[in-house]
């Protein structure tokens, strides 16, 4: 990896090998590594003026460390034919099906059998989020009389939702995996941004206020988002 490939990657030999992505940072002023408790992914970040040479002793020297975090990171888990998605919190089979684009019915995810299972699976999830969350957000927005912008869907790793302060309102599709109840504890949390731009008591207050069972379902998140995030709906090669 040079100065000019800010990115590039780097495997740790073992069993197993481990891929580590080397990132350099015009902000860094150290070497940064971190294990990802979403889906495992390691990832290096060094300053623009440090040689690579150090940055994989860095590596080598914090193995151990890099190995034990791994062990304790959710197994990535492909969609395709055959697994069982959480959809609406309940794992649902995926069978393959007939048409070109992937449908949920009678409790089943269907989906066109090839190389291309993941993004339809992807898509149909999707859909199905976009739906609930503008439904969802109609009804929290109703309740406080406040107007919002666009809503629009992403996939994040760090957060579930965010509100701009021009009320614009951004959600992760991976929603539509949780409970019902948590994709409205979500909602309801931007929502209540709408009104208070902060993590004040007043906004604890408002968002139990649009959702009695917060705290319930914040628990939830902690406990079972990495789970979300660790399924993968990439095409097959």
């Amino acid at each position: 990896m040079s100065a000019r490939s800010p990115v590039s990657t780097h495997t740790l030999p073992g069993d197993p090998p481990v891929e580590v992505l080397l990132r350099r940072n015009a902000r860094a002023k150290r070497f940064s590594l971190r294990v990802s408790r979403s889906d495992g992914r390691v990832s290096l970040s060094l300053p623009t003026w440090a040689p690579e040479a150090e940055a994989l002793a860095f590596l080598r020297d914090r193995e151990a460390w890099v190995r034990e975090n791994l062990d304790r990171a959710p197994g990535v888990k492909r969609a395709a034919i055959g697994a069982e998605i959480p959809v609406c919190g309940v794992a649902r089979p995926v069978f393959a099906g007939p048409g070109r684009a992937a449908h949920f019915s009678e409790g089943a995810v269907h989906v066109p059998e090839g190389p291309r299972e993941g993004p339809r699976i992807k898509a149909l999830l999707t859909a199905m989020a976009r739906e609930r969350l503008a439904q969802a957000v109609a009804v929290h927005a109703g309740a406080i009389g406040k107007r919002y912008g666009r809503i629009t869907l992403r996939d994040p790793r760090s957060r579930w939702g965010s509100c701009s302060s021009k009320g614009d309102l951004m959600f992760s599709w991976r929603l539509i995996m949780a409970p019902p109840e948590v994709l409205d504890y979500v909602v309801a949390h931007e929502v209540a941004h709408l009104v208070e731009m902060n993590h004040s008591p007043r906004f604890w207050a408002l968002c139990k206020q649009l959702c009695p069972k917060t705290d319930q379902n914040r628990r939830w998140m902690r406990a079972h988002g990495a789970e979300l995030q660790a399924w993968r709906f990439e095409a097959r090669e």
